[in-house]
């Protein structure tokens, strides 16, 4: 028996010691901070996170693998729990969403009937799935098996509807989806995200400079969210007042239903909600993203500079504006009449946009009153040059400069800025692009008999037909084929008339139009006693003239534009990415917004420490082959809503606003005529009729 204690009482002792090496020898050390972190968090253990439970969440909070705001079922108090134990900043941590930009569902024809596995995975595998629509939503609800908080479902037409309010970004739908149509994302990625090839886009949409998601605006119109229409606007464009007035609505030239009849006027809504928000007496909030202490430059406040300073800004970083005129605005303001573009409304919306905190600091010419050497001593991160394109280009005919003589961009600009100018009775405006039309629209206002000059014919004319219209109904004369060849003056050096050579149109040039050919002998004058010439415009580059040593790797093309990679936006300096007229030399409006968003994002990427590339599958000119359709059956004839405009004579003799907006009334019929088209799918009018009969 005493035996048996002792044996017993050895071998304890004995894994006593045993157990105290191996504590030693095989220890591991775990950091308390991991179940202080665990214990913040839901304790759903849901894995929704992308982590096998909440400890795995925890460990990898600890080892800072994963932000504080790791659990999505905890939200923001869990978030702010683990940042304290973590001693982070968790800031505004922005929400993370699922969004599904396919509407096709049961729109979308089938090229084959499946009878297999119900579940999108394994319909895929044959090819490709049963849709003609290559990038469809195939409905057999993966995503919704995949969801663990009842956040989706497949709606009644056929494709994926989220809950927003059960959605927690857990990114399991997207990775269930075989066809990638299902995207989560926060608001900065939603505002990062340019078009791409394999997107679901309808053929408006593309075109789009802007690359605003036309049909879902449309859709919100048509269903009365105004406020919902007009952030779905803003996400792209941040100027949707100004666009809605000037923009010459490429959009519709690329509208399925115009293929059959009249295009929807995309444009005229845009206007309808924009001045909706205008009136409404208040204005809708706007997102930001968590303050990122970055600082971006940018150099001028035209549309480029304010488009990229806005989604900037929306990005947490904190931006400066540096304009050269008085004001903001650049060609907005200088270069488009009051009579198009009321300066109040311009006021009103770019206020909007500084309200994002943006500082702006006017009258401040780069390369004069400031250089690139001060703003890198201020500190900034990176610097964007949208300097525009306000160097009008020369005649080159003898005597133009002579008493009488302007520029259009200049004399615009100066009518603009309120100077007093002294204009003749009989002018004649040289050019056909849509600053010459605008320098007639205002020499008419101000009391004159305008005549136009072109050297091609109308057809050739490059400015928006309806402004040619307005012109032609206002009273100006045409003169076609017509180039100058010399301004003749007086005695005293003011101008008399004008001499110009006859022309003919001979093969097209680079441009598709045909190429004006002199008609020997056919010099003729016309009489005026001013002459205005527009016949183009370059950037302003004069600030290279003596370029600082900061400034020696910029270098600019033969046409004055900012030499860069078209894909970003960057130049060779690094840090100074461009966007607007001086990228891509005159352009249009909307045109100089998709680039200031689209240097936002290589910015953006640049200063948080990212590699700067384009989407991998960035969208470019043509159409996607598959969505240009040649003929859209089952389109029913519906009139457009004309555009309300006020009568010739009650215009022209003021710089009242001559294009009106649609009442509430006409915008919902004309919501109506949209086919929501995606891709390959649209809303057939014979089928809708039918429908509605039924119901």
């Amino acid at each position: 028996m005493i035996g048996a204690f002792l044996f017993m009482l050895g071998l304890g002792g004995a894994c006593a010691i045993l157990l105290s090496v191996a504590s030693r020898v095989f220890y591991v050390y775990e950091d308390p901070r991991i179940a202080e972190v665990e214990d913040r968090m839901a304790g759903a253990n849901c894995g929704g996170c992308g982590y096998a439970g909440c400890n795995a969440a925890a460990v990898a909070v600890v080892a800072g693998k994963a932000p504080a705001s790791v659990c999505i079922v905890g939200g923001m108090e869990s978030a702010q729990g683990v940042a304290e134990v973590m001693g982070m900043d968790v800031g505004g941590a922005e929400p993370i969403l699922s969004y599904n930009p396919c509407k096709g569902g049961d729109r979308a024809e089938d090229k084959f009937i499946y009878q297999g596995v119900p579940t999108c995975a394994a319909l895929t595998r044959l090819y490709e799935g049963k849709r003609f629509c290559s990038v469809g939503c195939l409905g057999l609800g993966d995503c919704v098996k995949a969801c663990l908080f009842d956040a989706i479902s497949i709606g009644p037409n056929g494709y994926p509807v989220v809950n927003a309010d059960n959605c927690v970004g857990c990114g399991a739908c997207e990775r269930a989806c075989p066809k990638g149509v299902l995207e989560v994302m926060t608001m900065s990625q939603r505002l990062l995200a340019m078009n791409e090839t394999d997107d679901a886009l309808a053929p408006c949409q593309q075109i789009c400079p802007a690359q605003i998601n036309i049909p879902l605006y449309i859709e919100q119109i048509k269903k009365g969210d105004y406020e919902g229409a007009v952030n779905t606007i803003r996400e792209r464009n941040p100027l949707l007042l100004s666009c809605g007035r000037v923009c010459p609505h490429p959009c519709e030239d690329k509208c399925r239903r115009g293929v059959e009849d009249e295009p929807v006027s995309i444009n005229q809504l845009k206007r309808f909600v924009a001045d909706y928000e205008l009136h409404s007496g208040k204005r809708f909030p706007i997102s930001k993203a968590p303050a990122t202490e970055k600082k971006v430059a940018v150099i001028g406040g035209g549309p480029a500079g304010l488009s990229c300073a806005f989604f900037l800004a929306r990005l947490g970083h904190s931006v400066t504006i540096y304009e050269a005129m008085p004001k903001l605005g650049g060609m907005i303001r200088y270069g488009i009449p009051e009579y198009r573009l009321p300066k109040k409304i311009l006021d009103w919306e770019i206020q909007g946009i500084l309200d994002l905190g943006i500082e702006a600091k006017t009258d401040a010419r780069f390369g004069f009153d400031f250089n690139l050497s001060d703003l890198m001593e201020e500190g900034f991160d990176a610097v964007f040059m949208g300097i525009g394109a306000w160097k009008d280009m020369k005649l080159r005919a003898e005597g133009e400069d002579m008493e009488g003589c302007f520029t259009g961009i200049d004399f615009l600009a100066r009518v603009a800025n309120g100077e007093e100018v002294k204009i003749g009775k009989n002018p004649i405006i040289v050019g056909g692009g849509n600053t010459a039309i605008d320098c007639v629209r205002t020499l008419i206002r101000m009391g004159s008999k305008v005549t136009l000059a072109y050297r091609r014919t109308r057809a050739e004319m490059p400015a928006n037909e309806v402004e040619i219209v307005a012109a032609e109904h206002e009273g100006c004369d045409f003169v076609f084929l017509a180039a100058p060849t010399r301004v003749v003056g007086d005695e005293n050096g003011k101008v008399i008339g004008l001499e110009y050579q006859k022309m003919e149109l001979g093969e097209p040039d680079a441009s598709g139009r045909r190429r004006p050919v002199p008609v020997e002998g056919s010099e003729t004058i016309l009489d005026a006693d001013m002459i205005v010439s527009a016949i183009g415009q370059r950037p302003d580059i004069s600030f290279m003239d003596n370029p600082e040593k900061a400034l020696a790797d910029l270098k600019t093309t033969r046409w004055d534009t900012m030499d860069h990679n078209e894909d970003t936006l960057q130049t060779d300096i690094p840090f100074i990415f461009v966007g607007g007229d001086s990228a891509t030399g005159p352009d249009l409006v909307v045109s100089a917004i998709g680039g200031g968003r689209k240097a936002a994002r290589s910015i953006h990427q640049f200063v948080m420490g990212e590699e700067v590339k384009a989407a991998p599958k960035d969208l470019k000119k043509p159409l996607i082959p598959e969505s240009d359709f040649k003929t859209v059956p089952g389109i029913i004839q519906s009139p457009r809503a004309p555009m309300p405009e006020l009568p010739v004579q009650e215009r022209i003799y003021s710089f009242i606003e001559v294009d009106q907006v649609l009442d509430e009334e006409s915008a919902l019929r004309e919501s109506g005529r949209c086919l929501r088209c995606c891709r390959t799918c649209y809303d057939k009018d014979t089928e809708r009729k039918t429908q509605k009969s039924a119901a």
